[in-house]
């Protein structure tokens, strides 16, 4: 486990950018993990920029996002297929044919699991998973449980996740209470794992989730396990 310290969040999000950029460069056809949330938007508009520059190429690219709320449109622009589109997909040269988000609204949301695990090993699973971790440790939508959920699934979301999230709708009534997100299995084996977190309120929870027990209670704590795992985190 790899660990970076950096001033702000503005310098997270350029270090994130440069190992994202970096692993594109080496391998064009990679395929990204990517993850939605305030924390990776910096990351976002920094690679934006070299894409624009010229400097990064995601032609060839294919990503696959970590989860997506159950019911909601992809026109709703509180849906994670609308965030990355408006914050990243729409202003870099990705094919958009080769960016999936789980689908929240399917009419059979255990076949969509199933099949979003199928494709991901289809096309030889995430080189490059990028995550952010929740102020209970959760990641994607995996929430803490009494055991860790492999495979992509619906999740109940606890009051806490429901709660954070509910600066971004107009009330904590109209957050859905439902979400589909990727299983432990297509994380743990995604071939480097990149862990980005800023802010204080994230100390205590980095803290355990890093140098505590291995836990489904954190189930960022099972990222200990991993192989190759770089995580930034700020100062602030």
């Amino acid at each position: 486990m790899k660990f970076i310290k950096v001033k702000n969040y503005e310098q997270m999000s350029r270090q994130a950018a440069n190992i994202i950029s970096a692993q594109v460069i080496i391998k064009p056809d990679s395929v990204l993990g990517l993850a939605t949330g305030s924390t990776p938007i910096g990351t976002y508009k920094q690679l934006i920029k070299w894409c624009q520059k010229g400097d990064v190429d995601f032609s060839e690219v294919t990503s696959v996002n970590l989860d997506e709320y159950v019911g909601l449109d992809i026109e709703n622009d509180q849906s994670y297929r609308y965030f990355m589109n408006t914050n990243f997909f729409d202003s870099i040269n990705i094919k958009k044919e080769n960016t999936y988000v789980p689908n929240g609204k399917a009419d059979n949301l255990e076949e969509e699991c199933a099949n979003y695990d199928a494709f991901i090993k289809s096309i030889g699973g995430i080189d490059l998973q990028l995550l952010g971790i929740g102020l209970d440790g959760h990641i994607g939508f995996n929430e803490p449980a009494d055991c860790f959920e492999k495979n992509t699934h619906v999740v109940d979301l606890h009051e806490s996740t429901i709660k954070a999230n509910a600066r971004f709708f107009e009330s904590v009534d109209d957050v859905p209470k439902k979400a589909v997100t990727m299983g432990m299995v297509s994380i743990m084996q995604a071939k480097k794992i990149l862990l980005i977190a800023n802010g204080k309120n994230k100390e205590e929870i980095l803290n355990k989730a890093l140098f505590g027990p291995i836990t489904p209670e954190i189930p960022a704590s099972i990222l200990q396990l991993h192989p190759d795992i770089t995580v930034i985190f700020s100062e602030e």
